[in-house]
């Protein structure tokens, strides 16, 4: 995680300090289990005295206990209540179990739905069967917006502000990385322009193959994005372009119409959405 940026830490409506508390409890990723001061340091990059008051008031709150054995500390229920409010609001979650397991019997995948947290898509709901035991994630598990599918997909669905915003925040985090991941997220955007939906074969993972799909939703909330995957010896780029992106793809459209969201555009529509003003690279204005 970085710091505060200079231009919020100037904004006078924005605490710092409650920014921070927060940077500390997503310091805690779902396999961690404990973590010490130093160790919260690091994923944060905030000074350890800071850290080190940051615990010792989440303690007195309630949000974390200590362990003195390892002197380290782990969340408590009372962390863990926020993320389960979220859940439990997302609607989306709930709806989409039974159009998910239906694809997941359907094509031997995992089917999951996430949304964006920072740099990162998050999983909120997933669903894995028996024949998907390499793909190892489960709600809370982060795959990276920019070479994963269901990131890619979520990137392109945004509009030409917010994904300018995002591509910047990409290039800051990845710094000299970023070159070769803007080329798979160019690529990307021309296969969602063609197919309707974007695929990542050993790109994120070098053993995982997935397509991944944008849900539109009219209430201002999202956009989301669903993904199924698996290892890429059962999931090609042939069989995610002929078989696995078009059957995700209308699971998608499925759900959208039964939230109530946007009516799906014509593959000539999104095509045209897409590359006007030139090359699809091109339209991710800032993507460079």
């Amino acid at each position: 995680m970085k710091r505060t940026g200079k231009k919020t830490a100037t904004d006078r409506n924005f605490v710092v300090a409650l920014s921070r508390g927060l940077d500390v409890l997503r310091a805690f990723q779902p396999n961690d289990g404990l973590l010490g001061n130093q160790e919260i340091a690091a994923r944060t990059n905030l000074p350890k005295p800071t850290v080190s008051r940051l615990t010792y008031t989440l303690t007195k709150l309630g949000y974390l206990t200590p362990v003195p054995r390892f002197e380290k500390y782990q969340l408590t229920p009372a962390a863990m209540s926020l993320g389960y409010a979220a859940l439990a609001n997302l609607g989306v979650r709930h709806l989409s179990e039974p159009f998910r397991e239906e694809l997941m019997r359907a094509t031997g995948g995992a089917v999951a739905v996430g949304g964006r947290d920072r740099h990162s898509m998050i999983y909120f709901g997933q669903s894995r069967g028996s024949e998907t035991v390499g793909v190892q994630l489960d709600v809370g598990s982060r795959v990276p917006i920019a070479t994963s599918a269901m990131g890619r997909a979520y990137f392109w669905a945004l509009d030409a502000d917010d994904r300018a915003e995002l591509s910047r925040l990409l290039r800051e985090h990845y710094g000299s990385r970023w070159p070769k991941m803007r080329d798979g997220l160019e690529r990307s955007g021309e296969t969602v322009a063609k197919y309707g939906f974007a695929i990542s074969v050993g790109d994120w993972h070098d053993d995982i193959g997935a397509a991944g799909v944008a849900l539109k939703l009219n209430d201002g909330t999202g956009p989301y994005a669903f993904n199924c995957g698996a290892p890429a010896f059962r999931f090609t780029e042939e069989r995610l372009i002929n078989d696995i992106g078009p059957r995700l793809l209308a699971m998608v459209r499925n759900i959208e119409a039964a939230l109530g969201g946007l009516m799906p555009q014509s593959k000539k529509e999104t095509s045209k959405k897409l590359r006007s003003g030139g090359r699809v690279a091109r339209v991710a204005e800032g993507i460079r």
